[in-house]
């Protein structure tokens, strides 16, 4: 059986930080910019507080069969709410979005290396 490959965003909201969180999220922002955004097993955080209260995690999860997807989606939801409580940052509408990467279309260059036998 092959090991698929799957990307969840985790998405919310932070509510009622105090100030000194909220400072405390602003001096690290920079390493939790849009622009360094990638999806890992243990999650990557983004956010731009200054702009509007809103964050996203991505993870990247391995699964043998289609179903393991949410099972990997339980799992990213819980470590993100877990990243957040045991920093005491209060948070609200959690949402999750996930892609299983070996149904995902192939690109236009994918498609014609796999017509050529590429590997």
């Amino acid at each position: 059986m092959s090991t698929r490959t799957f990307r969840i965003t985790v998405r919310g909201s932070f509510d009622g930080l105090t100030d000194e969180q909220r400072a405390a999220l602003l001096v690290d922002a920079a390493q939790h910019d849009m622009l360094s955004a990638r999806f890992t097993p243990e999650g990557n955080l983004t956010y731009d507080l200054a702009a509007r209260p809103f964050f996203t995690f991505r993870f990247l999860a391995e699964g043998e069969a289609e179903e393991d997807i949410l099972d990997a989606t339980a799992h990213a939801e819980l470590a993100a709410e877990s990243w957040l409580t045991e920093r005491g940052y209060g948070f609200k509408r959690i949402t999750s979005q996930a892609q299983d990467l070996t149904l995902a279309p192939l690109s236009k260059r994918q498609r014609q290396a796999a017509a050529r036998g590429d590997s």
